[in-house]
């Protein structure tokens, strides 16, 4: 069985309540038992963190053994060295993913640390953007 792992930065943990225009009204959990369902022949494992540092730990932890990891670093995206480096230094694949298109948001959010060491990046499609990530693995 595929070992797939979500990584989600600060603020995600407040999907379904925060900017439902842009992030939709669906809670990150409740999208997380149907991408399960869907994908029940995969494992998905799930963290989230407002902490960056937490954010390079799990990566470290996770990036020797499992078959792929789906990272929306989030604000961090855009400010993280460490993320980036923590991305290149470990051997699983990781996906970027973002939930809007960055690049029709503001100016700052067009920089990306993380996707210069991803395999791929996938933005602009909502949550489907994590259903995407997971189907890249298969």
């Amino acid at each position: 069985m595929k070992r797939l792992i979500i990584i989600n930065g600060p603020n995600l943990n407040l999907l379904g309540k925060r900017e439902p225009t842009i992030y939709g009204s669906l809670s990150f959990t409740d999208y997380l038992e149907n991408l399960r369902k869907t994908f029940s022949d995969i494992q998905i494992d799930y963290f989230q963190s407002n902490i960056e540092g937490e954010l390079i730990d799990k990566l470290h932890e996770v990036g020797f053994s499992y078959d792929g990891v789906i990272l929306n670093a989030a604000a961090y995206t855009h400010t993280s060295v460490g993320l980036g480096d923590a991305v290149k230094a470990i051997e699983t694949k990781v996906v970027e993913v973002h939930i809007s298109n960055t690049f029709g948001r503001e100016a700052f959010r067009h920089q990306s640390y993380i996707s210069p060491n991803a395999s791929g990046v996938i933005l602009g499609f909502g949550m489907q953007s994590y259903e995407l990530a997971i189907q890249s693995f298969l």
